[in-house]
């Protein structure tokens, strides 16, 4: 004898029509269920434009801030380029770091490297070698201190340890060649560091430079594709057949190069070269790497981003000090807005995941019914 349907079995029991549109929503033709995928994608393109390109956002507001708050001096074509040339040095730096991060490759040898190459160049320079000899001997210090660097940490050592050792041993280095003193009259150096050309500080248009072939190698080059591929998972690129390590070492060449750069173009504004290595170097490009939203596990970030980031530090300094605060307010509001930019890249990192995680959910259960 066949049993009478119930409301379990997802068929109208007798009395209760509306009970098989309750059980079984899915066969519904008006079911709204399918929306809320489309709810969660708008949310996820919001977050990802959010972390993507919220440091073009900020600086667009502390632009608009203070040139309200600093009228008429802060909004000039004067200060821009005072902005830009204060921002061009923790541009370089901060280039080196990110290039290094992306790849999963933190190099904390950056000041102890810009120390010895720009005081081994401008002990050439003052002893009456070329120039340009003296300019290619500092870069290829710094390749060659990232080559020692990436080798050494391809042994299996921690590359953080490795390169605070390498701090010490270039800022050692860097004071035996300057004899503990800095070594001035570097005005041949002039062409890189205090002269215009068009208006605008040789130092800004070296960051351009940078800026554009950096972003091009990591965006539209197979290298650099590879390199950024490193640092998101560098096992998935072995297992692909590619060799990581080289591509790891690489950026440590990289990082290290920026970082003889950075110091050669400091020594050619202050003209003089100066032996000690400053930690500041290191902490103003990690907190202009920090705000363009590099992720510091690698894998993920943006040159543009991180000279936005520099320009944002510098802007926050300048605006300030046309104001006549002081300078430890504007470190304060730094640190706020690093703690800030690393707890909204966590936030959104992890609400994105969730909303990715459950959008699939709903996908998959939607595609099975």
């Amino acid at each position: 004898m066949m049993s009478k349907p119930t409301e379990a079995d997802g068929v109208a029991a007798p009395g209760n029509p509306g009970a098989a549109t309750a059980a079984t929503p899915n066969l519904t033709p008006g079911a709204t269920r399918p929306e809320a995928p489309a709810k969660d994608s708008a949310t996820v393109r919001i977050l990802i434009f959010i972390r993507d390109r919220g440091i073009f956002v900020l600086w667009l507001a502390l632009i608009i801030g203070f040139s309200i708050w600093c009228s008429p001096y802060f909004a000039s074509l004067n200060n821009a380029i005072l902005i830009a040339n204060a921002a061009a040095i923790s541009a370089i730096f901060a280039a080196g770091v990110a290039v290094g991060i992306i790849c999963g490759a933190l190099d904390l040898s950056i000041p102890g490297v810009a120390a010895l190459a720009s005081c081994v160049t401008g002990w050439m320079v003052v002893n009456g070698l070329p120039v340009w000899l003296a300019l290619v001997t500092g870069m290829a210090i710094g390749a060659a201190v990232g080559l020692v660097n990436g080798l050494i940490s391809l042994r299996g050592f921690n590359p953080i340890i490795v390169t605070i050792a390498m701090l010490s041993i270039t800022s050692a280095l860097a004071s035996i060649v300057a004899g503990g003193y800095t070594i001035p009259g570097l005005s041949a150096l002039d062409f890189m560091g205090t002269e215009r050309y068009l208006g605008i500080p040789a130092p800004v248009w070296i960051v351009a430079g940078l800026f554009i072939v950096g972003t091009v190698f990591l965006t539209k080059t197979r290298d650099g594709i590879r390199l950024m591929a490193v640092g998101g998972s560098a096992e998935a690129v072995r297992r692909s057949g590619i060799h990581s390590d080289r591509y790891r070492v690489l950026a440590f060449m990289i990082s290290s190069s920026c970082a003889a750069l950075g110091g050669l173009v400091t020594a050619a504004q202050v003209t003089e070269a100066n032996p000690a290595a400053s930690p500041a170097l290191i902490f103003t490009a990690l907190t202009a790497v920090a705000l363009a939203g590099v992720s510091l596990v690698g894998g993920r970030g943006s040159l543009p981003r991180v000279l936005v980031g520099a320009l944002v530090l510098a802007t926050i300094a300048n605006g300030l000090t046309i104001k006549g605060v002081q300078p430890y307010w504007a470190t304060g509001v730094t640190g706020v807005l690093l703690i800030g930019s690393l707890l909204l890249d966590r936030w959104g990192s992890m609400t994105v995941s969730r909303r990715l995680m459950a959008t699939a959910q709903a996908s998959v259960h939607t595609g099975t019914r």
